[in-house]
């Protein structure tokens, strides 16, 4: 596998990837966005706060509660998918470990499903189970309207419309971010995970810096 340098990385996501739709409608609102602090501007635009289901069975805003104020680590996945998804599932897996307890604390992971009507809370538990997850790494659900506007959201699209219809061709990348320094990358989940971690320290905090 190509491995991509800090510039590539961190420009295959930055900005977030939109729709034509999204990107006609947006002309018409750069005045008011000239006058909207840039985290805000980033939040409206992709970040929904929807309301979302863990693994768990815990209700949690997608923005209050998973990403604001936090460094993340995010995917798209579903649970009866055979090809890319339990390779990056496992690939994550190590990931974790090497994160060890920084996981829950400093770094958090969440894992999509893009099969909501399937993957309800207790499927996503008996995955997370499987594949050995451990603490401050989230399986989560939602309604399918609510799943397809993060998919977009967060730039999990194919270019292809034939390929982004099909889930079994599922872009299986993996996006990090920091979100009050609103810095974001992405990378290849089946990067070697030294590579993810190493990855991740280019968002993270600067000693001595605010968090917030």
């Amino acid at each position: 596998m190509t491995r991509l340098t800090r510039r590539d990385s961190l420009a295959f996501f930055t900005p977030f990837s939109k729709s034509p739709e999204e990107d006609g409608a947006n002309q018409g609102q750069t005045r008011r966005w000239a006058k909207t602090p840039s985290r805000e501007m980033i939040r409206q635009r992709y970040f929904p706060n929807l309301l979302l289901t863990t693994q768990e069975n815990k209700k949690v805003y997608f923005y209050d509660d998973l990403i604001k104020g936090k460094v993340v680590l995010i995917n798209f996945m579903f649970t009866s998918c055979d090809r890319i998804c339990p390779k990056t599932t496992q690939n994550l897996g190590k990931v974790q470990h090497l994160l060890g307890k920084r996981v829950g604390r400093e770094i958090f992971m969440y894992s999509f499903t893009l099969d909501p009507g399937h993957d309800t809370p207790e499927v996503l538990r008996e995955y997370a189970k499987l594949h050995h997850v451990g603490a401050g790494w989230q399986f989560l659900t939602g309604s399918v309207g609510d799943m397809e506007t993060l998919r977009r959201r967060l730039g999990f699209v194919d270019p292809d419309p034939a390929l982004d219809k099909d889930k079994e061709s599922h872009i299986g990348n993996v996006r990090y971010g920091n979100e009050p320094r609103q810095l974001w990358g992405a990378c290849p989940g089946m990067s070697k995970p030294e590579f993810i971690v190493e990855s991740l320290s280019w968002v993270e905090w600067r000693k001595g810096e605010k968090r917030g």
